[in-house]
């Protein structure tokens, strides 16, 4: 089986890295500047458990010298899916599986949602570039369980967790997609902890429902989600924009059947750890805000749903990213 990986970083190495050795797969990747010239000097590279893993992969910085197909991984993080759509095509043949592997809402997830009409969610994917690139037909929806991150360019730090959903996107009561089972078996066979759902969706919403607060905060204020957690009035905050968010999932088919203090007391579990977003800050990359916080305030607008604290939230977090550099400016009026 053909897999490609675009975006070779710490979630891209993590499932490229194990196909490679495990899957039974001829392993690709799209990948640039150091992480290139790693990937074409040591393979992929993963430390799990003590012990330096290696596979060898062709690596690339143009889709058309890989050709087409069988599933492409796409890991990049949301403010790069825009240049990611425009290249893929090469890779992208008529049975060729889309499984992307990021943070946040989807470019295709208002597709299973008719109360958001068929606009796509314009701070996600403006105008619709991604979902004619990308289209829905082609996806499994895929939910990412799993601590990792880049030590160096190409080398991958497996920390904890190895849990991937995936379902069709549009949903499957039966949870007997054909597809769906077969990626499931080789996702298997790689060692991952794999399960097909029924209702992806309502998965990603959930996991969003859990990090969509934490991630920013930790990013403005440079805190570990144990201290966010710890302070009475940011844990109140957290816990008030996530009413509305659950407000917002049980008007398109995404219900929360959880109390934030009870999604507290997981994320406690996992101590005193840094967000993506802040990790994003500290390096000086953009932030995946707009997938993690804008498009629910999208939905919320559209569903007629007031989301006063999460408006806050991402007014604070998109201010703070302008100054710094990593979040557009607003376009002039």
């Amino acid at each position: 089986m053909k897999v490609c990986i675009y975006g070779v970083g710490a979630i891209g190495g993590f499932i490229g890295t194990r196909l490679a050795l495990g899957g039974g797969c001829e392993v690709s990747a799209v990948a640039r500047g150091d992480t290139l010239a790693a990937l074409r000097t040591h393979g992929l590279r993963l430390r799990q458990g003590g012990a330096l893993l290696s596979a060898p992969v062709q690596a690339s910085d143009d889709p058309t010298a890989l050709g087409p197909q069988d599933l492409v991984v796409i890991a990049v993080k949301g403010p790069a899916l825009g240049a990611v759509a425009a290249r893929i095509a090469p890779l992208i043949g008529p049975r060729t599986l889309v499984l992307p592997a990021m943070n946040g809402v989807p470019w295709w997830f208002g597709a299973g949602a008719p109360l958001l009409g068929r606009e796509p969610l314009q701070s996600i994917d403006p105008g619709g570039h991604i979902a004619t690139a990308l289209p829905v037909a082609q996806v499994i929806g895929c939910v990412v369980h799993a601590s990792t991150w880049t030590s160096e360019p190409g080398l991958v730090e497996h920390k904890m967790g190895q849990g991937l959903i995936i379902g069709e996107p549009l949903g499957d009561p039966g949870g007997d997609s054909e597809r769906v089972q077969a990626l499931a078996a080789l996702l298997r066979g790689a060692g991952f902890d794999t399960t097909v759902s029924a209702d992806v969706r309502r998965d990603l919403w959930y996991k969003l429902w859990g990090n969509m607060t934490m991630n920013p905060i930790t990013a403005i204020t440079g805190a570990t989600v144990d201290r966010v957690l710890d302070d009475p009035l940011t844990r109140h905050f957290c816990s008030a924009a996530m009413a509305e968010a659950a407000a917002v999932g049980a008007k398109i088919g995404c219900a929360i059947e959880q109390s934030p203090e009870d999604r507290h007391q997981i994320t406690r579990k996992l101590g005193a750890f840094k967000t993506s977003m802040l990790q994003d800050v500290e390096a000086g990359r953009p932030i995946e805000l707009d997938a993690l916080v804008s498009v629910v305030r999208e939905i919320a607008q559209r569903v007629d749903v007031a989301t006063p604290f999460i408006d806050a939230l991402l007014g604070l977090a998109r201010l703070h990213g302008r100054v710094r550099g990593l979040y557009p400016e607003a376009p002039a009026a």
